[in-house]
Formats: C-alpha cells, structure tokens, sequence
C-alpha cells in the first residue's frame, strides 16, 4: 500500500496556559489513504474542527506530527506554509468567505492571482473549468450579494478546487443553507471524490451525511472513540 496521504502522528492541542488548559485535541493518531472520503462527526465542541485546522495547518498542534502528502506541515515555517496549502490543500468552511465586491468567476480566480507561472489566459480557462463541474457557469457574473446560500457554497468549493489539490478539507460546509441545499453540495463533494480521485475530510455534526463518506471517525472530548468503514 502506498504511503497515507495524511498522517496524523500522537497529536495533541491544548488552548490556554498553566492552570487553565483545556485540551481540544488527545494523543490523536490516524493514517488517511489517498482518495479516502472520511467523516468526522460528533457534538459541538468535541475537537472535530480543531482537528481538521491541525492537520490542514491552519493551527499547529501543541505535539505530535502531522504530514500532509508527505509534507510534515508541523516543521514548515509561517511563511512557506500558505504555499504548502495552496498546492495540496482546498478548504470550505461553512461561512462561504467570499469576497463581496468580486463576482463569482472572480472570487474563484482569485486563488490563482499571486502564481505568476501560470498565464492569465490560463487562469480564466481553470476557473471556468471549475465553475462547470459545480454547475455554476451561468452565474460567473453575479456578485455573492445576488446568489442563494446553496449557489454561494458551490462558489466556495470552485475556488477550493481550482488548483486541483489532492485533499478538500470541508468544515461543516452545510451548515448554512437548508437540509435539501445542503445534500446537494455533498453529492458534488462525493462526485468529486469519485471521479477525480480526490481525498476528502467532512466535518460535520449531522449524521445523515455520513451516507457519503466510505469511513466514520467519531470524536467526544477530543478523543476519537470509533473509526468504522
């Protein structure tokens, strides 16, 4: 078998100092294989997210080790890390996070500005592409401001993919649009998943979305007490 395209390696993550430490994170240990569509679920406050900041470094851990594509993201330096991100890592959170005076085609594109290697005429080709596959193409002009919840979140996850990373990170991605919206977008991420082969981490704390997801790590007090394909 091919190395895990994330290991998490005894990590833990403690907030606050001395006497009032609170311990988010315990002695976590997880290999995740490329490809992999995984859920991680469990009651607000259990770690869920922490965990998904860790091992997508948005967060260091306070030990252990986490390696990302080969990558130990633990060891890289503040400034090299956003690149790191950038080429295998796309995240959506669920505030859409969009920028309101961009349109949508713009708010993907956004992404691939600061890659001067990559020629501008190449860039509108990759957004468009993206666009498509979350059936949005006809939006491309609109402005966040005239888009639904559910039409905003599909922007969301174009730009998440327009470097084709090999992992999508996605952080209650649901939670902000109804029931019907939201299976709507995981059948995208699972379509995704499917057929291009990329790896998914899903952050949620509804069960019923674990339909999509081929393993389940459920998590209380930081700790993960089940992991089940």
């Amino acid at each position: 078998m091919a190395n895990p395209i994330i290991q998490v390696q005894g990590v833990n993550k403690e907030y606050g100092k001395r006497k009032n430490t609170v311990a988010a994170l315990k002695n976590i240990n997880i290999e995740i294989q490329k490809g992999e569509f995984i859920a991680v679920v469990g009651p607000s406050g259990c770690g869920k997210s922490t965990l998904l900041h860790v091992m997508s470094g948005l967060e260091a851990p306070t030990s252990g080790r986490v390696l990302v594509d080969s990558v130990d993201v633990t060891l890289i330096s503040e400034r090299d890390l956003p690149k790191v991100r950038a080429q295998k890592i796309g995240f959506v959170f669920q505030a859409f996070l969009l920028i309101e005076d961009l349109t949508a085609f713009e708010n993907v594109q956004s992404v691939l500005w600061p890659n001067d290697e990559i020629k501008k005429e190449r860039q509108e080709d990759m957004a468009l592409e993206v666009l498509r596959e979350v059936d949005m193409l006809e939006r491309r002009d609109h402005f966040p401001r005239q888009m639904s919840g559910g039409e905003q979140q599909r922007i969301a996850i174009a730009r998440a993919l327009v470097n084709r990373p090999p992992i999508l990170f996605c952080d209650e991605p649901t939670g902000n649009v109804d029931s019907k919206t939201g299976d709507a977008i995981l059948k995208i991420v699972a379509q995704l998943n499917r057929e291009k082969k990329m790896t998914v981490v899903l952050v949620t704390h509804n069960d019923d979305l674990t339909k999509y997801a081929k393993r389940v790590l459920k998590m209380k007090d930081g700790a993960i007490t089940s992991d089940r394909s």
